[in-house]
């Protein structure tokens, strides 16, 4: 399908639950960027299993008034009042840019929000405007993952993106959760029947897990970055982010004595997300750091293969090779996906886009 048209059928779905048209629009870049890229599981997918439930459940509020709590010129702490997070972490980076052009970083702390979709999309806007761009969420009060040698879900999959220009070259885009997976890859592979490879889900007694509808029935739990010798460099992480993102506003947080009183598995609810954006001007510091941004990159992109026939590449290189291919020749679905927007039209009075190869 043309881009363009599954990003004014996105917006359009968004206004008619009460999204202003210009929050509708960015939060549908958000959402629709996870088809674009090649990250299936966090785009449209989500659209009936995560965002439409949202407001239908009345948590989240398409009239949120976000506030600034506290402003110190290049950090602000910002509550979202449960606004779509697809459209404030956006929103939020890009207050984070306008200080950066003053203070060479800016800094925004956010609490009560929403899932805000591919961290990376929200850390491009920075790269847009030739700054580094960092964003950390993590997961409100919702709790998912387990300490190491622990019994018991405490964290969430606590994603992290850093973005970077790269000169001539693709922007550098590191987008991740600090578990082995995330929870949308694990859901994704289930609903086509795949099978995962091991290290990414486990039992209880540490065996591997790869058959992913484990996750959900209550057979199986997410594994850390690092696999079982690293398992400690994943967990660190997603605490890391659990402080950047929670701590530091103040929103919902994970480890809880409420999650003590459940049966290990997966508990609470992703509501109170908090998320840290930042964006930094290297060219406030120093002289030269875009033309050396490309050399660095570039030399990675010579480095000698082992295999001629699969050249080195850096995180966001097969991204943004992708999303130029989507926006020349359409993004693909798969037809269960397209039944599913379908039924969304239908029931909005919404015309569906029509696939390409109809046309």
């Amino acid at each position: 399908m043309r881009h363009d048209d599954l990003l004014a059928f996105t917006a359009a779905v968004f206004a008619d639950r009460g999204l202003a048209p210009d929050r509708a629009r960015e939060a549908a870049r958000a959402l629709c960027h996870g088809d674009l890229a090649g990250m299936r599981s966090h785009g449209l997918a989500n659209l009936t299993r995560l965002y439409l439930p949202l407001f239908d459940d009345g948590r989240v509020d398409p009239n949120a008034r976000p506030r600034t709590l506290r402003d110190r010129g290049a950090a602000l702490l910002m509550d979202a009042d449960r606004a779509l997070g697809l459209w404030a972490a956006g929103a939020a980076m890009d207050t984070a840019i306008e200080r950066a052009a003053v203070y060479g970083i800016g800094v925004v702390a956010v609490r009560g929000a929403t899932h805000l979709g591919c961290a990376g999309h929200h850390a491009l806007r920075a790269v847009d405007q030739g700054m580094v761009g960092l964003v950390a969420s993590n997961c409100g009060g919702q709790r998912i993952a387990r300490p190491p040698g622990g019994a018991v879900a405490m964290l969430g999959t606590n994603p992290l993106s850093v973005a970077a220009p790269a000169g001539a070259h693709p922007p550098f885009l590191l987008d991740m959760s600090t578990t082995a997976a995330p929870t949308g890859r694990v859901r994704q592979a289930a609903r086509e029947g795949s099978v995962l490879p091991e290290g990414l889900l486990c039992d209880d007694a540490g065996a591997p897990v790869t058959d992913p509808a484990a996750f959900d029935a209550g057979r199986a739990h997410l594994m850390w970055l690092g696999g079982e010798a690293g398992q400690y460099k994943g967990f660190g992480l997603g605490l890391m982010v659990e402080v950047l993102a929670a701590l530091v506003p103040g929103a919902g947080m994970g480890p809880s004595t409420d999650a003590l009183s459940g049966d290990g598995g997966p508990s609470g609810r992703d509501d109170d997300i908090g998320f840290l954006v930042a964006a930094v001007d290297p060219g406030a510091l120093r002289d030269g750091a875009a033309a050396d941004a490309e050399g660095l990159f570039g030399a990675l992109l010579a480095c000698p293969a082992v295999d001629p026939s699969a050249p080195v590449r850096y995180p966001g290189w097969h991204e943004h090779e992708r999303t130029r291919e989507c926006l020349r020749s359409g993004v693909p679905l798969d037809a269960d996906l397209y039944e599913e927007l379908v039924g969304v039209a239908t029931r909005a009075g919404l015309a569906v886009p029509e696939p390409l190869e109809e046309r």
